[in-house]
């Protein structure tokens, strides 16, 4: 039997190799480089979240040398661009607007993503889930103030054949809210779902599981971590969105219009936090004022409150995910 020897140190001209690195020269000093250059890009994302976090401090501690802390947290009424002794700094009114909002958009997006999902991960072919996969990606990329168009001229016309609504309203920003954030939940929902082993599944139905069995009682307690931290992440979603809002929430806080005085009324306008910043950015406000420092003050407590969801999502995370083999 004849044998072919490659020489030692040599390669086999038949074997091709897609990268070759055996005699790259400065291995060393380009690691070296890579390396400095993944800290410096990872250094300068934390320096942006400290600086954002400073600027919102330094500029809110002037507001509260005016208004104290309590009172703005704790009042009810929020006049913050009228003058002089008519200035009242009661948050409670922005932080209700929105809450509500939050809640009607996940009462929208929650159920609505969840079945998706699954639908996605379990019973869709490969032809279905190529149609609607790109279709949920579509809604993804819908710049938001288109979403605060449609609220405003389709969803809010129809809800007034029902409801009796003003013009600007939380219930259709909710509405539009819950549709954007929508392809958040189906997509978090269903890549945790489709994480889990497919052992589990071939063991229900060998004990005379349905496939909706299995995918209710088996499948998505499996991932619940996954899809829980993908509820927190849409409502915190919900909670910053600012366009929708501007658009269709209108500009009176919340309990504050001249047909309802409760605070929980989602048929009425109903202005956000970031509604609020939004608006007052863009009016002539002085720099130096009540006024300006307030808009710091409305977002460092936006701040707080979507950077605790955020850590809420990843304890559920990190507390309920299972490992498997």
């Amino acid at each position: 039997m004849a044998s072919s020897t490659v020489p030692k140190g040599t390669r086999d001209p038949g074997t091709q190799l897609a990268f070759d690195l055996s005699g790259k020269r400065n291995r060393a000093l380009s690691e070296q480089i890579v390396r400095y250059f993944l800290l410096g890009c990872s250094m300068l994302t934390v320096a942006t979240t400290i600086g954002i976090i400073g600027i919102l401090l330094y500029e809110s501690i002037e507001f509260f040398r005016d208004v104290p802390v309590w009172d703005f947290l704790t009042g009810t009424t929020w006049n913050a661009l009228s003058s002089g002794d008519q200035q009242e700094f009661g948050v409670l009114p922005l932080v209700s607007g929105t809450l509500m909002i939050a809640v009607v958009s996940a009462i929208i997006s929650i159920p609505l993503g969840l079945s998706a999902a699954i639908y996605l991960s379990e019973y869709a072919g490969e032809r279905a889930r190529s149609i609607l996969k790109p279709v949920l990606e579509i809604l993804a990329g819908i710049p938001t103030i288109v979403y605060g168009f449609f609220a405003l001229t389709f969803i809010t016309p129809n809800l007034k054949k029902v409801f009796d609504i003003g013009s600007f309203n939380g219930l259709s920003a909710g509405i539009a809210v819950g549709i954007m954030t929508l392809p958040m939940v189906a997509s978090l929902s269903e890549d945790a779902i489709r994480a889990v082993p497919r052992s589990l599944r071939e063991g229900a139905y060998g004990l005379g599981a349905t496939k909706f069995e299995t995918s209710v009682r088996i499948v998505v307690p499996a991932a619940i971590s996954g899809i829980i931290a993908s509820f927190i992440l849409a409502v915190s979603r919900a909670i910053g969105e600012t366009m929708i809002v501007a658009v269709a929430a209108g500009s009176a806080p919340a309990g504050q219009t001249a047909v309802s005085g409760s605070m929980f009324d989602i048929t009425q306008s109903m202005q956000t936090m970031t509604g609020f910043i939004s608006y007052t950015f863009s009016s002539d406000v002085a720099r130096g004022t009540s006024q300006f420092y307030s808009l710091f003050g409305v977002g460092l407590l936006l701040f707080i409150m979507t950077f605790v969801m955020n850590v809420a999502s990843q304890w559920v995370a990190r507390r309920y995910r299972e490992v498997y083999e």
